[in-house]
């Protein structure tokens, strides 16, 4: 049985280490994030993509992934996309933190026992994701990857307390993230082969 419907968010890459191709970066990434939520029992992975990314999407795709082209790449976009599918909850994962641990998903689906909102922070600003109850409720606002945070998914709510603060994780956004990336954590083997 299908808990959720959990979606990897192919955003913008701005930044990529010195000596790497970008494109090739972006791709590790997201296919580092979509490997992992490919097992997770009882969620439905996915990949929500721009017009312009479906290739990509496409090529790090399981056979058992669905593939939702968006507008634009936001987590909103992403969430309501899954509710078009007919999930009555979903979460929404930022393709750029591929080393993220699987049990942060589950600490972002729980609270929608009984919140419509759970929102995961970034490390140094912005956000890693965020999970809904489905369809979106309609104060919902944009959630802005980069600029966005709790308070400010809260705000419009009509109780703050229907929005929960779930545990944060870092995204490689810049020179300082790649030493936050732990060698001995399983998992984003596409990402290390590229950084080798």
């Amino acid at each position: 049985m299908t808990v959720a419907a959990v979606v990897a968010l192919l955003v913008p890459v701005t930044w990529s280490p010195p000596g790497t191709d970008p494109d090739s970066w972006r791709a590790a990434m997201a296919e580092d994030l979509v490997d992992l939520l490919t097992p997770l029992p009882r969620v439905q992975p996915a990949i929500a993509a721009v017009a312009a990314d479906l290739p990509l999407a496409a090529k790090i795709a399981w056979p058992t992934t669905r593939i939702y082209e968006v507008e634009a790449p936001t987590i909103r976009a992403a969430l309501a996309a899954a509710g078009r599918d007919g999930h009555e909850k979903a979460a929404v994962v930022l393709a750029d933190a591929p080393d993220l641990p699987a049990m942060l998903i589950g600490k972002l689906l729980r609270p929608l026992s009984t919140r419509e909102l759970a929102v995961a922070p970034a490390h140094d600003g912005g956000l890693l994701g965020a999970a809904a109850r489905l369809p979106l409720p309609a104060w919902l606002p944009e959630l802005d990857a980069e600029t966005g945070d709790v308070a400010t998914a809260r705000r419009p709510a009509p109780e703050p307390t229907m929005v929960a603060a779930a545990p944060g994780w870092h995204r490689l956004r810049g020179p300082a993230d790649l030493r936050r990336l732990d060698p001995a954590l399983d998992g984003w083997e596409a990402t290390r082969a590229v950084l080798t």
